[in-house]
């Protein structure tokens, strides 16, 4: 069996620790006596027969749902929905998970004489996937056979004519999906669930749903109510998710859940970027070299040229598990094989929490991470990878570590750069901004037009950002950005520091003096379970 989680007392003979910095790396010093590092477990092994798996899985679903085959027959209308680049991070290989189990869908559905086939990017408000990138998910053969039909396509959640409302939950949140899903006789939805936020009601519930819906659980409130992402059970997001779900099952909405868990083999155990996996104490003379080498290389060419380097990244992601049937029996037999990977057991809070930012979160993928979403990756996604409690106390005070360079890409997010130019520098306040502004950008035209027509995020979409990081900012005393764009730093609202040094001298000024830090090294994912 691989190696579990590992929590390292930082002493004086510890090695330097790398801390990714977007398209670049740095090697930093921790004060002995009073760090510890959380480091990830090593890969799960791969499931060796996949294409079995995926049968087995379709053939003998959990829940009170009947097989796959028993579904289907002629004449029925089936749509598949399957998630949308915003995950795996980064991108895996090819074929991806997603190809291999709509391929054995739609041999079945073949085999059942259906000929009512529709595939539906499940985007949420998410930019649309381009043709390559939905080859990529879907493999050559599905997208030709149904591409240019018009039977893939991207889901559309501001298209009036094909959004079907479905009611509301007993809390009042208004539920409304894609028509064409709404009205199918069976919904096959394919997942990959990466972190466990991701799966469950929150599929459909989130992915095929409109704005009208999703405002009722990205918001503030919601949001800052939910005590991890990653715990289903402390989420307000998942509650309203799963609330939506009941409404979707008694108004006829059938779901057949397919969810898949990944290992997080991020980097591979040989290559130029294996030594990301690994533990610097153990790092060999040959690590050493190709570390500096990657790093040289990487320090030498232009910002551009850096991003296009890091994003052409595959990850060689092993399948660890792979259940079908009924939506919260799969999520729960999922959730469990995603904490089998990812949890570390940590005790107590610190004073000061640090990550390292890498190049990629779900909503730049081929596009440019923007301080809007540091502000997100840092402090919603990063902060939330834990089961508990925080590893900071409340108060303490968190340190990114990433260049947040005052630049956007003006296709995929022309809302977030009057959102920095304009909301935030008014105010840094989500509950003010939410107030003052959301609506105006969420009913804009323009940024409607872009969102359907073009590859752009939906106006709303940095609001939403914004709201996410909302608990951890709440949080946290103090918010300290390394290595930033003085400027884009401040627009945040945060604190800018030229060295993880001086940032640690700073938080002094919040927690008091000789502080306790962790610092949690991922990517590879990890989750800490505090207590």
């Amino acid at each position: 069996m691989p190696r579990p989680g590992f929590v390292l007392d930082v002493d004086r003979s510890t090695p330097p620790i790398l801390f990714h910095h977007g398209e670049q790396f740095r090697l930093e010093k921790l004060p002995p006596g009073r760090s510890r590092v959380i480091y990830p477990a090593e890969p799960l092994p791969a499931i060796d027969d996949v294409e079995g798996a995926i049968r087995d899985a379709l053939c003998n679903p959990l829940g009170d749902s009947e097989p796959l085959p028993a579904l289907l027959r002629p004449g029925m209308k089936l749509t598949i929905a399957f998630d949308d680049i915003s995950l795996p991070l980064p991108p895996m290989r090819s074929p991806d998970i997603r190809q291999r189990i709509i391929e054995q869908v739609l041999d079945m559905a073949a085999a059942a004489g259906v000929d009512d086939v529709h595939l539906i990017a499940a985007l949420a408000l998410h930019r649309r996937m381009t043709e390559a990138e939905l080859r990529h998910a879907v493999g050559d053969r599905v997208y030709d056979a149904f591409a240019p039909h018009g039977l893939l396509y991207n889901h559309d959640a501001e298209d009036p004519d094909n959004l079907a409302y479905l009611g509301t939950t007993d809390q009042g949140e208004e539920v409304e999906i894609n028509k064409r899903a709404a009205e199918s006789d069976l919904i096959v939805y394919v997942n990959i669930n990466l972190v466990a936020m991701d799966g469950g009601w929150k599929s459909t519930a989130t992915g095929l749903a409109s704005y009208r819906s999703l405002r009722h659980h990205h918001n503030v409130h919601t949001l800052r109510h939910s005590r991890s992402f990653m715990d289903r059970h402390s989420s307000e997001l998942h509650h309203s998710n799963w609330r939506m779900g009941k409404v979707l099952r008694d108004s006829g909405v059938k779901v057949f859940q397919i969810e898949t868990t990944l290992n997080n083999d991020t980097f591979g155990a040989d290559g130029p970027l294996s030594v990301l996996q690994k533990r610097e104490w153990e790092w060999t003379a040959k690590d050493r070299m190709t570390f500096l080498a990657v790093k040289t290389g990487l320090d030498k060419l232009s910002p551009a040229l850096r991003r296009k380097a890091m994003h052409s990244w595959k990850a060689p992601y092993g399948l660890t598990s792979v259940q079908a049937g009924e939506v919260e029996a799969v999520h729960e037999v999922t959730t469990a094989n995603v904490y089998a990977q990812h949890l570390v057991p940590l005790e107590g809070q610190t004073d000061i929490l640090t990550f390292g930012l890498p190049y990629i979160c779900p909503y730049n993928v081929n596009s440019v991470l923007n301080p809007i979403l540091v502000m997100s990756l840092g402090l919603g996604y990063f902060f939330n990878l834990y089961k508990g409690r925080p590893p900071v106390r409340e108060g303490g005070v968190v340190i990114l570590s990433h260049p947040t360079p005052w630049e956007f890409h003006p296709v995929h997010h022309p809302s977030y750069i009057d959102f920095f130019e304009q909301v935030l520098a008014d105010t840094t306040d989500p509950v003010e901004i939410e107030q003052r502004y959301e609506r105006q950008y969420a009913e804009d035209e323009w940024y409607r037009h872009l969102y359907r027509t073009s590859y752009a995020y939906h106006g709303v979409h940095p609001f939403y950002m914004w709201y996410w990081g909302s608990h951890g900012l709440q949080h946290a005393g103090k918010v300290i950005i390394v290595g930033g764009d003085v400027r884009a730093v401040r627009r945040l609202g945060f604190t800018p520091a030229s060295t993880l040094q001086d940032a640690l001298e700073m938080a002094t000024d919040v927690v008091g003096p000789q502080p306790t830090i962790t610092h949690v090294h991922n990517p590879p994912i990890l989750m800490a379970d505090v207590t």
